[in-house]
């Protein structure tokens, strides 16, 4: 009898879909047959559609009960469920909901709220000793101005279950915070989440956890932080993964390794963003309970010669893992967006930065022209390139942000 999988998304983005294409590989490294079934608002098409072997469509794919009534729906027309998953952050306590409806192994509720309530994870983090930003959750005007004279300012203020740099911005002085707390109408039932801003460079540390021990991870770099590049809407973000993983790095290890052991992970992948400070010290910004996005997925199988999609279906489904993986490249990604405002008009400097980097390029994803602007740091196109040393990915990367430019009209 084949293993009913059921893969949760609202919508058939491609980076949602390469973690849905890897499920029926799962047949072809010897873990038993499955059947992979779908919740999503909107079906997917093309070729697409035959990942699937069955689909049920709902109003709302972030509603537990749409999920439960879905789940049930399936369950009825193929047998009980033996996983339920989804890769994306807004729906992982909705997932664990529902597995605990239909008693399903897998992240449970309360593990899966400690992660995505960005609050209730930091209080965990520092209860385990470990380095995080300060925070508070703000129910008033009052809450913002005792914390303002505790950390002063700036100070970062974001939604407790956001996603990444999303729907976050820094204040700078009380005027602003004030004008903050009162434009988003911040109360008890809708608290805001101030943290203190952490100066340092950026980085990230990624994992495969299979029985609650950490297998696998890696470690990039941001240049520069997501936060700038939001607050900038020129500039032009890159993320590199450095091929030499140094003593450097050793106790962002530690401090990730002690995040899942504290924050109580069996299976499944994590995302951290940790900062370096100029006094080489380190600091938490927060962790994810999801695989990476920004293409670090995709470009973590670059460095290390593995197919990461599979190996977090591996990780989710079997709690599995056939690393180890030797990390034997670097690998960077520029994200492509430009000045002003409206839809792509045009792109220049793009036969330019091929003919002097294209050796380089394993993927890349030019603007649209006509698509209007993005609102997010991954900007309107991307580049991925991958090379035996980082420097010459760090000088590839260079010369693609500093040659192609994207024009707005």
């Amino acid at each position: 009898m084949p293993r009913n999988l059921i893969f949760v998304a609202p919508f058939p983005l491609e980076t949602t879909m390469r973690f849905a294409r890897a499920l029926p590989r799962l047949r072809s490294v010897g873990a038993g047959d499955v059947r992979v079934l779908a919740i999503m608002q909107e079906p997917p098409k093309g070729d697409d559609a035959r990942v699937f072997d069955d689909v049920v469509r709902v109003s709302d794919a972030l509603s537990a009960r749409d999920l439960i009534e879905a789940t049930q729906l399936l369950a009825s027309r193929h047998g009980p469920p033996h996983r339920v998953l989804g890769i994306l952050e807004a729906v992982q306590v909705q997932l664990a909901a529902v597995r605990a409806h239909f008693g399903v192994p897998g992240t449970d509720v309360r593990t899966a709220d400690l992660f995505r309530d960005k609050a209730r994870m930091k209080d965990a983090l520092r209860a385990a000793g470990l380095p995080c930003a300060r925070h508070r959750l703000l129910a008033s005007m009052r809450d913002a101005e005792d914390f303002a004279r505790e950390v002063g300012f700036p100070m970062v203020l974001k939604p407790p279950a956001g996603m990444g740099a999303k729907a976050t911005f820094r204040v700078s002085a009380i005027d602003q915070l004030r004008g903050a707390i009162d434009g988003m109408r911040v109360s008890a039932q809708k608290p805001m989440l101030a943290e203190e801003f952490l100066r340092g460079r950026e980085h990230s540390f990624e994992t495969i956890t299979t029985g609650g021990q950490v297998r696998f991870h890696s470690v990039s770099e941001y240049f520069p932080t997501p936060l700038e590049v939001l607050e900038n809407p020129w500039m032009q973000w890159c993320c590199v993964l450095p091929r030499e993983l140094t003593r450097e790095h050793d106790d962002a290890r530690e401090v990730g390794v002690a995040a899942i052991r504290a924050l109580g992970l069996d299976d499944g992948f994590t995302h951290m963003e940790w900062f370096r400070r100029a006094d080489g010290s380190i600091a938490i910004g927060e962790i994810a309970q999801r695989p990476p996005g920004a293409n670090i997925t995709r470009m973590t199988g670059l460095a290390h010669d593995f197919d990461p999609y599979l190996a977090w279906a591996r990780a989710v489904v079997d709690g599995g893992f056939d690393g180890p993986y030797e990390r034997r490249w670097s690998v960077g990604c520029a994200f492509l967006r430009g000045m002003g405002r409206g839809r792509v008009a045009r792109l220049e400097g793009v036969d330019e930065a091929n003919a002097k980097v294209r050796q380089y390029v394993e993927e890349a994803k030019l603007p649209t022209i006509g698509a209007p602007k993005s609102d997010s740091y991954e900007g309107d196109g991307y580049a991925i390139v991958r090379a035996r040393d980082t420097d010459t990915v760090k000088s590839a990367l260079k010369t693609i942000i500093e040659t192609v430019r994207v024009h707005y009209a």
